[in-house]
Parts: structure tokens; C-alpha cells; sequence
């Protein structure tokens, strides 16, 4: 695709997220499988039914903007979800596994609060005030799936310390 102007780059942002969000509803479902803490599991599989959420509000914006939410994958996530995959697939302490997972969970979260925060900046100063809030809702669920993985660590970390 072309970009030539702010909007272009807000679709390929869109489209990119689109792609992200897709890919990882596929990936958690292996994560909340490989994790073996109860808190850590629901709190993969509460951000699963959240990420499916993300995407119908992605779907949306691509309505509202006549535009196709597909023809980008997002080669940054497929590189994240990748060594999530991995880390799955570690054998090791319970504990330390989980770390990991935590860890590898975290980056995706941090990756998608990045570009969820360009993509509002740029619906803002388009003046797409439906789209930002579709975004800005997003963006909140994300930093709170972030710090619920923080909360989950302290005490995954701790176990893992003493394993």
C-alpha cells in the first residue's frame, strides 16, 4: 500500500492491528493450556474473550471507514506469538514456565498498546472521534490485561525465586 496521506497510514495501522488481534486469538488458548497457575490461566482466558472483542470493534472502525480490514499480517506479532509458542513448549519448574509465558505475554501486550496508542493519535487528529473512542477502549483494556499479567508475576516470580 501506498501512504500518502494520514489517513493511509491510519488503515495500514488498522489493518496491521487487525492481523495482530487475529493471530492472537488463536495463540492464547496455548498459553492458557501450557500455564499452570489458576489466576494465570483465567487471566488468559478473560484477555481471549477481550481480544475477540478487539477485533469486532476493529471490524467496526473498518465499516465505519469503507475500508477492508484485511491484505496486511502483522510480522511483528507473528514473531512475538512465535516465541510465546516456544516458551510453551519449555519444559521446566511449573513456576518458571509460567514466568516465562508471563514474560512472553507481556511483550505482546506492550506491542499492542504501542500501536492502539499511534493508531488513536492518528484517528484524533483526523478528526475520527467515534473510531478514537473505539480505540481508546481498546487501548484501556490492553494496559489493564498488562497490569493484571504485572499482578499475576509478583507472585509467579516469587514462586519461581524459590523453585
Amino acid at each position: 500500500m501506498k501512504i500518502e496521506t494520514l489517513r493511509d497510514l491510519l488503515v495500514e495501522e488498522l489493518q496491521d492491528l487487525y492481523s495482530a488481534e487475529t493471530q492472537i486469538t488463536k495463540a492464547l488458548p496455548k498459553l492458557v493450556k501450557a500455564s499452570t497457575d489458576a489466576k494465570l490461566k483465567q487471566a488468559f482466558e478473560s484477555h481471549l474473550e477481550e481480544t475477540k472483542g478487539h477485533v469486532e470493534r476493529l471490524e467496526q472502525i473498518f465499516e465505519q471507514l469503507q475500508e477492508d480490514p484485511k491484505g496486511k499480517t502483522c510480522e511483528g506479532m507473528k514473531g512475538l506469538l512465535k516465541e510465546g509458542d516456544e516458551r510453551a513448549k519449555d519444559d521446566g519448574e511449573p513456576e518458571a514456565l509460567d514466568a516465562g509465558l508471563i514474560s512472553a505475554a507481556q511483550r505482546v501486550e506492550h506491542y499492542e498498546i504501542a500501536a492502539y496508542g499511534s493508531a488513536r493519535t492518528f484517528a484524533q487528529l483526523l478528526g475520527e472521534n467515534k473510531i478514537v473512542q473505539l480505540l481508546e477502549a481498546t487501548l484501556e483494556e490492553e494496559k489493564a490485561a498488562d497490569t493484571k499479567l504485572t499482578q499475576v508475576a509478583k507472585k509467579i516470580n516469587v514462586e519461581a525465586k524459590a523453585a
